[in-house]
């Protein structure tokens, strides 16, 4: 990476750490809105050799970074107890 590229944050983002829940990945996902956070997360999981990915996205907004995203692996987990699998069929957007 250049020296530019380090002073102007060009470059290539670093994807956080997923937090590993019964086989699923969740990845906060947190959304900057007029200084608040949407709640928002991704799931992910390797099914057969084909990753999948799914969404979650809600309406909550926190004034907190951290409190966003504590609620928003909370939700995910949720999302994961109650859907499992099902949350990557077609029908289920």
């Amino acid at each position: 990476m250049s020296l530019f590229s380090k002073l102007f944050g060009g470059g290539k983002k670093s994807e956080p750490e997923p937090i590993p829940y019964k086989g699923f990945e969740i990845f906060p996902n947190l959304i900057a809105e007029g200084g608040k956070y949407r709640l928002s997360a991704r799931i992910e999981k390797t099914i057969d050799g084909d990753r999948k990915t799914h969404a979650v996205i809600r309406a909550d907004v926190f004034d907190s970074r951290d409190e966003a995203e504590s609620f928003s692996i909370a939700k995910a987990k949720q999302v994961i107890d109650e859907q499992g699998e099902r949350i990557f069929d077609s029908g289920n957007r």
